[in-house]
């Protein structure tokens, strides 16, 4: 599971349907280095997880934010035919409407599975424009969220659907501290 959580790393309301247009965001975005600052893991099960017409299960989903305020719920799906099935809804300037509710504006999804060409080892995630939403319900401040849901579809037409439900345990929440190895006393051993 770890190692399906890193490769969610180096890569939630329900819109009505009026609200599915497609963003411009650059073509290149499938470059972009990650810088995840923050990243939360929930437990619990997904009622509904669909990918392009197919049913699945979840894993785990997990919270991903990055220093530049991108914001990806990440699911890794039990696909016993492709252990690296991982699929992000992404999106910038997500707001809190009150203590209990964040929502984020969906402007792609990021696809990852086995046949994915890989960087470092790891597979980098297709990205596809889409337009949609997440709702968050609970608090990072209580470490309790009771439930996720997020729509969106891509710029072929193809839908995405998730709804995750909490078990009730605490998520597990950890804040990353970006250093460089000249920042560093710590990394700097490791080169030497």
């Amino acid at each position: 599971m770890m190692r399906a959580l890193g490769v969610a790393a180096a890569v939630l309301a329900t819109p009505s349907f009026a609200q599915l247009a497609t963003p411009t965001v650059p073509e290149d975005v499938e470059r972009q280095n990650p810088d995840i600052d923050i990243y939360a893991l929930m437990t619990g099960k997904c009622p509904k997880l669909k990918i392009a017409g197919r049913d699945f299960a979840c894993k785990t989903i997990g919270f991903f934010h990055g220093e530049h305020g991108r914001v990806n719920f990440t699911v890794v799906l039990d696909d016993p035919t492709d252990p690296n099935h991982i699929i992000s809804f992404s999106g910038k300037d997500g707001q809190r409407s009150d203590d209990n509710v964040y929502r984020l504006p969906v402007d792609r999804m990021l696809l990852n599975s086995k046949d994915r060409p890989k960087a470092d080892g790891m597979p980098v995630p297709r990205v596809e424009l889409s337009s949609g939403g997440c709702k968050q319900v609970g608090s990072f401040a209580t470490r309790q969220i009771s439930s996720i849901s997020c729509t969106a579809v891509d710029k072929h037409g193809r839908f995405y659907e998730l709804q995750f439900v909490s078990d009730g345990s605490p998520m597990s929440v950890t804040r990353i501290r970006q250093t460089t190895v000249a920042q560093d006393p710590a990394a700097r051993d490791l080169f030497k």
